[in-house]
């Protein structure tokens, strides 16, 4: 029996042309083991609408092709369903495709699905907000509500914003629960990280898996402007915990009050609450990779 593969583009994520991707997939897709067709989303939230029709129709795989943004809706669709995530990534910052070791080239990941089986992966709640890879409250959430309505895409705009806002950035202060343990500290990120990265390989987390029923807190301390090309230079080089300014603390639970009612989640914006509670939803999606 083939597989039923609906493909769900957004036509305005990150820099690449789609005008091409249905003949992409036509030419490259397996048509011996997929049958498929394709929708494209017209707004913000579509993509989670049609992923839950997706999965209600029985499909086997809902493919969200585009970038982070994109892949949380979908996911997020399809949290609790028999229907599994595929991701085609044609964004800025791809943070869950590099986790996963999809190509970034379109072509070779439409042929990654052809040798793709499906597997099952954690998912986060934060309150009543879920999120598949990496969501902050700190300096991350603030460059991601930016980011949403900045003028340059791709990886040159996401680093040039950061460069621009990271030194008017003030240290916030957290107070948390977590492991039994109550603490307030300032801090520039308070990162709560199920995969390893944000997006464009710059690493918070490098020993997260999506898959051992455990998150990780990522905590970045206040340290002198001069100071940022070094601890970048960790993060781009997968050694982020050897950074003297990174704490990362493995947890399934934690609660937190947070300074500002904002937050990224898969870095989408989201207005919040200042009150959260945080904990790991183990193997709630099926992911095809």
């Amino acid at each position: 029996m083939k597989l039923k593969i609906r493909f769900i583009i957004n036509p305005k994520s990150g820099v690449h042309d789609k005008h091409d991707l249905p003949g992409l997939i036509a030419t490259h897709l397996d048509q011996t083991r997929f049958d498929y067709d394709i929708r494209h989303t017209q707004y913000r939230k579509h993509a989670e609408e049609l992923a839950k029709e997706t999965a209600e129709l029985g499909y086997h795989i809902a493919c969200a092709v585009g970038g982070d943004g994109s892949v949380h809706e979908v996911g997020t669709g399809l949290i609790g369903s028999n229907t599994a995530l595929a991701i085609l990534p044609a964004g800025s910052g791809n943070g869950l495709a590099r986790h996963l070791g999809i190509p970034l080239v379109l072509e070779k990941a439409i042929q990654h699905l052809n040798h793709a089986e499906t597997k099952f992966m954690d998912t986060v709640r934060a309150n009543d907000k879920s999120f598949l890879n990496v969501g902050g409250y700190g300096f991350d959430a603030l460059i991601a509500r930016k980011f949403d309505k900045y003028h340059r895409r791709g990886f040159w705009g996401y680093a040039q914003l950061i460069v621009r806002e990271f030194f008017k950035y003030q240290p916030k202060e957290y107070s948390f629960e977590i492991n039994g343990e109550k603490r307030k500290e300032n801090l520039i990120l308070f990162t709560v990280a199920n995969a390893s990265e944000f997006g464009n390989g710059l690493c918070i987390s490098p020993e997260s898996k999506i898959d051992d029923g455990q998150l990780e807190l990522c905590l970045m301390k206040p340290f002198r402007g001069w100071k940022a090309p070094g601890v970048i230079r960790y993060c781009f080089k997968r050694k982020t915990q050897q950074s003297k300014y990174v704490e990362i603390i493995p947890f399934s639970e934690l609660r937190v009050t947070v300074p500002k009612a904002s937050s990224h989640y898969d870095g989408e914006p989201f207005d919040i609450r200042t009150e959260i509670h945080i904990q790991v939803i183990p193997k709630s999606l099926p992911i095809f990779v």
